[in-house]
């Protein structure tokens, strides 16, 4: 198993969770990224540098995972991408994306583009705050222990 994260917009502190966790339990993490990405020195973390382009991490992650593989972003098209090929998808926020709440989440984020193309300001995600970051690190544990990791 390997955790992916879609990097350009994943935060830095959930990034230091993940590096973290990596290390603890010996797990490969994968960052993919359209930018050169700093990471720690380790032998089971690595950025992989993709094209500049709409998706092109996206495809790159679904391209190269594997069922059973965690990825984490916030994008809810590629979380249901994931989903479809047998890999979980968790946000930065500590939400599961999952096959009862994938197509709800798809609905609502086309519906929000449709709103935000006629001009209407829908606003933007609140800063990721200390309680959605706790929220992270817990599932991400969780799932890590129910993987034997």
């Amino acid at each position: 198993m390997k955790i992916w994260v879609d990097a350009d917009a994943c935060p830095n502190a959930i990034k230091e969770i993940l590096f973290r966790a990596a290390e603890r339990v010996a797990i490969p993490l994968v960052l993919v990224a359209n930018k050169l990405l700093r990471t720690p020195p380790s032998r089971y973390i690595r950025a992989l540098q993709v094209g500049n382009g709409l998706d092109v991490a996206d495809r790159r992650i679904v391209g190269e995972m594997a069922p059973g593989d965690l990825v984490v972003t916030a994008d809810i098209p590629l979380a249901a991408a994931v989903i479809r090929q047998g890999g979980h998808a968790l946000n930065p926020r500590g939400e599961w994306y999952s096959r009862e709440n994938i197509e709800e989440r798809l609905a609502l984020r086309n519906f929000m583009d449709q709103l935000r193309g006629a001009g209407v300001n829908t606003g933007g995600p609140d800063n990721l705050s200390p309680k959605d970051r706790q929220a992270f690190a817990n599932r991400l544990d969780q799932f890590l222990a129910s993987r034997g990791r």
